[in-house]
């Protein structure tokens, strides 16, 4: 039999009703043949809730309690869910993250998984069991828990899914699929078909919400084939795929934001070989992750040095900052909470020149001023004023003609005899 990973989020576990729903669709995939591992994140808001009790009790929690504490909202939907499908007489078994084999370094907020050892999952879907997974969460080698960080539940059933060698890992989310631009802010946004793992890594990693980062990287290395799917509606989602399809054509695959930026700048740094080792090599320390940099050329021994990081880690590094000034006797520091990041990504971008130029083009003849550049070859992103987001994705979206695409063909969901074909080749 074929083994299908899927995962459900937050909004879909959102209530006993939407446990009851999801249940319904987890039975319904069993009955069609499947073999079936269920990761599960934390009911909706749930997260939350306990970050701000631990806030409540700490104004710097320990790590390890922590993420000892955030990891019960998950255990609570893998429970709930797995009591749910026993009540209509599937035989379902939940796990933690530990029980799964998960196991991860110890960097207790942002754990990256290091391996899985599946053996006693492996052992009940031979029995015929469905095996509910809690995700975001694993262990350390010396039996603590850790979690992954947000959107973490991704990333662990794409390692459940690699690990067990499964046809296809199925993400479900409140969102039919991945779209052009997000449907909040652009309501002609359409929902794509497919998209290749290279420009979904770049939406990811650029702000998209539908998946994490981390666990498109993973899918990528372990060949993991990933699709984006509705929990509210009934439909073939979207298709993350190792090829390019149709290459040529659309330029731009989607436009995506990220809200959550911050800049800073420390001006007058003295301009010197391996100064900017010394600046950012103390922000790596703290495990505080740089988006984009960029320097000024040189003026009378000194230059500015900006980059941007999450806003949420922005105090962090500007009182690292401001001790760096001191010790390379530097100007002063300043920096900006209100800026936002908005990016173009599409594997078109290679064979096509202009897109920035049109990008520029777009947003200037809306009044919005461009503060920091960064390309690759398959995109684009700018910095601006946050009060300018929205208008400039959906200026950009009309721009680039993302609305006008012909309606695209979903590819069906994999039927049970085709993906045990697909196994036996592989």
């Amino acid at each position: 039999m074929s083994i299908l990973v899927q995962k459900f989020g937050g909004t879909s576990l959102g209530t006993v009703e939407r446990i009851k729903a999801v249940a319904q669709k987890i039975m319904s995939t069993y009955d069609a043949g499947h073999q079936l591992v269920v990761v599960v994140s934390a009911m909706s808001g749930e997260t939350d809730r306990l970050i701000n009790l631990a806030k409540s009790v700490s104004t710097t929690p320990c790590d390890r309690e922590y993420s000892v504490l955030v990891s019960t909202g998950e255990q609570v939907s893998m429970a709930l869910l797995a009591m749910c499908l026993a009540q209509q007489g599937y035989p379902a078994k939940s796990y933690t993250g530990y029980q799964a084999g998960i196991v991860t370094d110890n960097c207790y907020r942002k754990a990256r998984i290091q391996a899985v050892n599946c053996n006693l999952i492996k052992q009940d879907l031979e029995k015929q069991k469905i095996v509910i997974v809690a995700g975001f969460q694993g262990v350390d080698n010396d039996g603590s828990i850790t979690t992954l960080g947000r959107g973490g539940s991704d990333t662990s059933a794409v390692a459940l899914a690699a690990a067990l060698n499964a046809v296809e890992c199925q993400i479900y989310t409140d969102v039919a699929g991945v779209y052009t631009a997000d449907p909040r802010i652009v309501t002609d946004a359409r929902c794509l078909s497919h998209i290749t793992f290279e420009e979904m890594l770049e939406l990811a990693s650029l702000g998209a919400k539908v998946l994490q980062k981390r666990s498109v990287e993973f899918a990528g290395k372990h060949k993991v084939v990933l699709r984006v799917l509705s929990s509210f509606e009934e439909s073939a989602g979207t298709l993350i795929t190792f090829e390019e399809v149709n290459m040529e054509q659309p330029l731009v695959s989607g436009i995506t934001y990220n809200r959550n930026e911050a800049k800073l700048t420390i001006m007058g740094v003295p301009d010197m070989p391996g100064i900017q080792a010394k600046i950012l090599e103390p922000i790596a320390l703290s495990n505080i992750d740089i988006d984009m940099i960029i320097q000024n050329i040189g003026v009378d021994g000194t230059t500015d040095f900006t980059f941007t990081v999450n806003r949420e880690e922005y105090q962090q590094a500007s009182n690292i900052l401001q001790d760096i000034c001191s010790e390379l006797g530097a100007e002063k520091v300043i920096g900006d909470t209100r800026i936002a990041k908005i990016s173009l990504v599409g594997v078109g971008m290679r064979s096509h020149t202009g897109i920035a130029s049109k990008m520029f083009h777009i947003l200037g003849s809306e009044g919005i001023s461009i503060q920091l550049i960064s390309t690759s070859e398959i995109k684009v992103s700018v910095v601006v004023d946050e009060k300018y987001l929205e208008l400039g994705v959906r200026a950009l979206h009309s721009g680039f003609g993302l609305e006008k695409a012909a309606k695209e063909e979903y590819d069906p969901l994999p039927q049970p005899k085709v993906l045990a074909e697909q196994q036996k080749m592989s």
